[in-house]
């Protein structure tokens, strides 16, 4: 019988112990499989100034900012993963705001000129533009740079056509009045107190053809042959890597001509 008993009590034991085990093995391989927390990359965001006040290329509607920059850069920024947060600026605040490094950058209807590119990156040309002279649609007495004798000009501050008019006051004895914006500069040629306007062909392309009421003409051919880029701190070269590896990819799927034609009617290289 004690022997009997002794076992029975260790084999009761012996279950005992063995429930016990494999109940911490349980318990160890549920921790053991636990899934970690999964954590994403942080999506990076960059600040572009633009100039608000530049249809078709940057422009307000119905209080959104659209326009062939505004949704050229947001396709780019898409293509290269990373997020766009806008500042609307006055034009001629863009470039200083980059080197300050208030902007990480910038699509705005930027010539490249010889002279920016000392100051900031940049891209490689998105548009081929040009500038034109507008004349008030009455006006039949200028048709060309020479005709500028003695004449005012309206311009807005900062811009490539700001240097062509100041070469033209000093070659022809013309009158260069400042503007901080596009319309302002229109409406002085519209209201005759300026003779002449210096703008982006496209631009005023688009100003006279959705404007009826804009009184304003283009006359001549255009002065030259202006390509625009996106400005880029030149500290920033994972940026400036980012915008022409976009750049390329949205033209080639074609995204930028889907752009082009939506504010221009046309593809535009």
């Amino acid at each position: 019988m004690k022997k009997g008993l002794s076992v029975v009590l260790g084999t009761v034991i012996a279950l005992t112990l063995s429930a016990c085990g494999n109940g911490a093995a349980t318990d160890n391989k549920s921790t053991q499989t636990t899934q970690p927390a999964q954590t994403t990359a942080a999506v990076k965001k960059y600040t572009f100034g633009t100039d608000a006040t530049y249809p078709p290329f940057e422009f307000q509607k119905d209080g959104k900012y659209i326009g062939i920059d505004i949704d050229l850069i947001n396709a780019i920024a898409k293509e290269e993963g990373f997020e766009v947060e806008l500042k609307p600026m006055n034009f001629k605040g863009i470039i200083p705001a980059i080197t300050s490094k208030q902007l990480d950058g910038a699509i705005a209807g930027i010539s490249i000129t010889d002279e920016r590119k000392q100051v900031v990156a940049l891209s490689d040309p998105y548009y081929t533009a040009g500038l034109s002279l507008i004349v008030r649609e009455d006006n039949t007495t200028i048709k060309t740079p020479e005709d500028l004798k003695g004449k005012v000009i309206a311009i807005k501050k900062g811009t490539s056509g700001a240097k062509l008019a100041d070469k033209y006051g000093k070659k022809y004895g013309a009158t260069v009045k400042y503007f901080d914006d596009s319309p302002a500069m229109y409406q002085e040629v519209a209201n005759k107190n300026a003779d002449v306007t210096i703008e982006d062909f496209p631009v005023i392309s688009y100003k006279i053809a959705v404007d009826p009421s804009s009184k304003l003409k283009i006359v001549g051919d255009r002065l030259n042959g202006d390509n625009y880029g996106i400005a880029v701190s030149k500290e920033n070269e994972e940026l400036m890597k980012k915008v022409n590896d976009g750049l390329k990819k949205v033209k080639a799927n074609g995204k930028y001509d889907e752009i082009i034609s939506t504010y221009m009617g046309k593809s535009t290289k």
